[in-house]
């Protein structure tokens, strides 16, 4: 029983602490910093600090440490994760933002959301009804954003597009290499859910969806989790699920909902080949709204003849589209970002990056007429 008379449960730990000191500083971007810290007992730890939460490590600064994820070889990018510096604390917050995210965890931050009621857009976000039309590529995986983003630009090069990043991976939008060097092409990047660190807060994708279109004014956007995917190799526990999800918003919003299908001939597991049970789970069978199906020409015969059976099931409210890929392949091999998904890049898995480029590209097609 608790000093209160509660009952205390649940007592098994769930965290592996350590504290360390800092030897070396690495690589820095957007908000995360790499550091290397000797552990005793496990030697030198490749770590992340993230300085919005923890301030600025520094070489000797004694640090206490999340190993949890890295002492089992978890998707946290091999890294141990900074709790705090518990001799040099940064300074209290002092900015505006009411929101709590990453609620009711040691972590938890306050933020400004775009939806609140003392910020500048509330009014905007209050009075938006619906998204016009904007087009939204949705994606499973983080790492479809820069091959959905070259095949916009590829396509149009003046279009502006917008970042919506969910809660099914990692939350700290600061840890994403890949945004920190997008961030001059993209108009924004809004966290929604409990993701935190984009340039925009929302408190669910709805209010992120209106934030694109009517803050940030895209004239595409492109939803996805953050870095990192849960997968249990069962048919319904994959964070992508939500992907679906995040159709069924789009369309709610009068947005157009535009599928960036998971395909591989690279993937050793079965049922990732062709075009993933992931892709099939959550836009034929959770995004009820429908969802316009984008698939590359060019992929071979093959490959190609697979995909077009694996699709060949869809409901009828989904709609399969065949997009020409012309100069997309030669757009993706000069992307600013390492094109990477699971460990492979490119060309190992062209199938993939090509069909999240021409989702992009289909989008940016769809981006309906001004007035």
């Amino acid at each position: 029983m608790g000093d209160d008379g509660t009952s205390v449960q649940g007592n098994g730990q769930r965290i592996r602490w350590r504290r360390g000191r800092v030897t070396a500083t690495g690589r820095s971007w957007r908000d995360a910093v790499e550091l290397t810290v000797e552990v005793p007992g496990d030697g030198a730890v490749r770590s992340l600090a993230h300085p919005s939460l923890v301030g600025v490590p520094e070489v000797g600064d004694e640090v206490l440490l999340n190993t949890t994820a890295w002492a089992q070889r978890l998707g946290t990018g091999g890294y141990a994760l900074v709790v705090a510096v518990p001799d040099r604390l940064p300074p209290d917050p002092s900015g505006p933002g009411h929101l709590v995210k990453a609620r009711y965890t040691p972590m938890q931050v306050s933020v400004q959301g775009v939806d609140e009621q003392d910020t500048e857009h509330h009014a905007a976000i209050a009075e938006a009804e619906d998204l016009g039309g904007m087009p939204v590529v949705v994606a499973d995986l983080h790492s479809a954003l820069p091959a959905a983003l070259i095949g916009v630009f590829a396509t149009d090069p003046d279009l502006k597009v917008a970042y919506v990043m969910t809660d099914g991976g990692a939350l700290v939008a600061g840890f994403s290499r890949t945004l920190h060097t997008l961030a001059p092409s993209l108009t924004g990047v809004v966290t929604v859910g409990q993701a935190f660190g984009g340039d925009l807060e929302a408190v669910t994708l709805h209010t992120g969806l209106l934030a694109a279109r009517h803050v940030l004014g895209a004239d595409v956007a492109v939803v996805t989790q953050g870095p990192g995917n849960l997968g249990t190799g069962t048919p319904w526990g994959f964070s992508g699920v939500a992907a679906g999800e995040a159709c069924n918003a789009v369309s709610v919003l009068g947005g157009e909902p535009i599928g960036a299908l998971r395909i591989s001939d690279a993937d050793p597991r079965p049922r990732h080949r062709g075009v993933s049970h992931h892709s099939l789970t959550a836009f034929g069978r959770v995004a009820l709204a429908g969802v316009t199906l984008v698939a590359p020409r060019g992929l071979g015969s093959e490959l190609g003849q697979q995909v077009e059976e694996d699709l060949a099931g869809q409901p009828e409210r989904n709609r399969v589209v065949w997009v020409d890929v012309d100069g997309l392949d030669e757009a993706l091999q000069l992307s600013p970002v390492t094109l990477s998904t699971m460990g492979r890049g490119w060309p190992e898995e062209r199938a993939y990056f090509l069909a999240a480029a021409a989702a992009g590209r289909y989008a940016a097609l769809r981006v309906p007429l001004p007035d």
